[in-house]
């Protein structure tokens, strides 16, 4: 048996295997931001991961980035999730649900209309953004968040993971990376605050460990992830010391006693992302980016991983562990079909035929 393959437990959570289905933006949610059967059969197509991270979903309607994404914060959308979850469980599996609010990475004609675009500070990104009625558009001015506000935002987390337990999830892991909210709030080029919650690293962190306070009282510290990937420019993110920051935030995030850190490999050759996380998280580690079999077996043996997070490998191999228990080639997914509404792309992919 493989280091992979061999059982782990993340906190509270018992993986009967150390290989995790990724958080993958897959845009097939429907009206009112509510996954779909088909959502569910896609998930549970691949339960026999050891743990699968769900696509981001917004904790409030402004949380929104993205066309048909889907939400966890009305009574609709916790009965469709509860479908996905029932079916996962019911196929052996284990699912926590990332919550993503993409703060200023959005566009009014993907939101609600009363809905909000907030961020730290009103500094627009650089770029365009997909939507279904208009096509590429730019990114909205964002509303700089009040103190006040940010207390709301974190409320609407904290509810979210409300929902999410009542949705059956096993436990949610918070999206800290790509340029969304939390990292708006880390970075100095997205926070320009001077108050609490900016101006230093000590106060630039402090949205992120609130918001990880908050969802632990919810569901247990032993049920909350973390996700980061120091150094990543995505959605026109800028840091002047994105390793100080991160330093900063793992020594206040590792008392909080996490289930796990999800750790992305930085695109910053100057930063080692995995080292920096082992050296200042005494918790369990996943890593992603970049991994195959191979390489994520070396992970877990020698790198201290305690598991590796695959997403791209998933899509077109809903039956990855057995291809990769038995030795068999994996399937190639198709680039087009990625976030394209419908069965083709998403639940259309066969498991492993020697025929």
């Amino acid at each position: 048996m493989t280091e992979l393959l061999r059982p782990v437990d993340l906190g509270s959570l018992n993986l009967a295997n150390r290989i995790v289905m990724a958080p993958m933006t897959r845009s097939r949610a429907l009206a009112g931001d509510i996954p779909g059967e088909l959502t569910a059969s896609y998930y549970a197509a691949r339960a026999t991961a050891g743990l699968i991270v769900t696509e981001g979903t917004q904790p409030s309607r402004h949380g929104k980035g993205y066309p048909r994404t889907p939400g966890i914060f009305t009574a609709e959308q916790v009965s469709a999730w509860r479908r996905v979850t029932s079916a996962v469980h019911a196929a052996g599996g284990r699912i926590v649900l990332q919550l993503m609010h993409c703060g200023r990475i959005a566009s009014h004609l993907n939101k609600d209309p009363d809905a909000r675009t907030v961020a730290p500070s009103a500094v627009r990104a650089a770029g365009r953004m997909f939507t279904d009625t208009a096509g590429p558009v730019e990114f909205d001015m964002p509303e700089a968040l009040t103190i006040g506000g940010i207390g709301d935002v974190i409320g609407e987390y904290a509810h979210a993971a409300r929902q999410a337990q009542r949705a059956g999830f096993d436990g949610v892991e918070l999206h800290a990376a790509s340029g969304y909210l939390p990292m708006q709030f880390l970075c100095t080029g997205t926070n320009l605050r001077s108050d609490a919650y900016g101006g230093s690293v000590a106060g630039r962190v402090r949205f992120v460990i609130e918001t990880l306070e908050a969802l632990i009282g919810m569901f247990g510290a032993g049920r909350v992830g973390l996700r980061i990937c120091p150094g990543n420019p995505f959605n026109d993110i800028t840091d002047a010391n994105p390793l100080e920051t991160h330093t900063a935030l793992l020594k206040q995030v590792a008392p909080l006693a996490l289930a796990y850190l999800h750790v992305v490999r930085s695109p910053d050759a100057a930063i080692d992302a995995f080292a920096l996380a082992r050296t200042h998280f005494k918790g369990a580690l996943i890593f992603n980016d970049g991994f195959d079999f191979a390489s994520g077996n070396e992970a877990v043996g020698t790198q201290g991983a305690a598991a590796v997070s695959y997403a791209r490998a998933f899509i077109a191999n809903p039956d990855l562990i057995a291809r990769w228990r038995n030795a068999w080639p994996l399937a190639s997914f198709d680039r087009k079909t990625l976030y394209t509404p419908g069965a083709a792309g998403y639940t259309d992919y066969p498991p492993y035929s020697s025929s």
